[in-house]
C-alpha cells in the first residue's frame, strides 16, 4: 500500500475521498493482475498489426508519434486531452488525467479496442478533475475523437453503454467485427462498479 500513499493522503482529510482513493487503488491492482493472467494464457488484448481501412481507401499506418489525443464533443470538459498509455496499476498515470491502459489496442490497429480510463471526480487542480464525471450523459450516435501523433483523426460513434464490476476484464478485449474505443470511469456515489462507454470506429481523416 505504500507506494499509493500519495491518494490516502491526499484525500486524508474526507469520508468520501478515502473511499475513492482506495477505489482507485483497488481497481488499479484487479486490473493489473487481470492483464497479467489474461497474458500469460495467451488471451486477446492485442488487436490485428494491419492497419484500418480509411475511409477513402487504403490503410492507416503506425504512426511514428504514439501519442494521442481525446475530444467528446458532448462533454465540455474532454478536449484534445492528452491520453498517457500506461500499465493499469499506475495510478500516477491516471491521476493527471486520461489513460489509455497499455495492452489494450490503438486506433490504427484493426479490430482494436482503445480503453481509456479517467475519473469520476479526480484531483482538483490536475487534468484528472472531473475528466469523466458526464460519461453517463453520452447517447448512442454521440461522437468520441481521437487524434494521434501525425494528426490523423479516427472518429467513432457510441453505440452501447453498461455497468461492470471491477473484475470483468472482458470489457478491455476487442470486441468480434469492430474497431471500438471504451471509456471507463466509476460509478456514482460509491464508486464500487464501473462505468463503461464504448463507441464503434465510422471514419478516418
Amino acid at each position: 500500500m505504500r507506494r499509493y500513499g500519495w491518494a490516502m493522503r491526499r484525500y486524508g482529510r474526507s469520508g468520501v475521498g478515502r473511499r475513492l482513493a482506495v477505489s482507485a487503488v483497488v481497481l488499479a491492482a484487479l486490473l493489473g493482475l487481470g492483464f497479467l493472467i489474461h497474458s500469460l494464457a495467451g488471451g486477446g488484448a492485442a488487436a490485428s498489426a494491419s492497419g484500418v481501412a480509411g475511409i477513402n481507401g487504403g490503410s492507416i499506418d503506425a504512426p511514428k508519434d504514439p501519442a494521442l489525443t481525446l475530444t467528446v464533443p458532448a462533454m465540455d470538459r474532454v478536449r484534445e486531452v492528452p491520453v498517457v498509455t500506461a500499465p493499469a496499476d499506475d495510478a500516477a498515470a491516471l491521476g493527471n488525467g486520461v489513460m489509455h491502459v497499455a495492452g489494450t489496442g490503438y486506433p490504427w490497429q484493426e479490430g482494436a479496442n482503445v480503453y481509456i480510463a479517467g475519473h469520476r471526480l479526480g484531483y482538483e487542480g490536475t487534468g484528472s478533475y472531473r475528466i469523466f464525471h458526464d460519461l453517463d450523459a453520452l447517447q448512442n450516435g454521440d461522437e468520441i475523437i481521437l487524434s494521434d501523433g501525425a494528426g490523423t483523426r479516427y472518429t467513432y460513434e457510441v453505440f452501447t453503454k453498461f455497468v461492470v464490476d471491477p473484475g470483468d476484464y472482458h470489457v478491455t478485449y476487442p470486441v468480434p467485427g469492430r474497431s471500438v474505443v471504451s471509456l471507463q470511469t466509476c460509478t456514482l456515489p460509491d464508486y464500487a462498479r464501473r462505468l463503461v462507454v464504448q463507441a464503434e470506429l465510422k471514419g478516418v481523416d
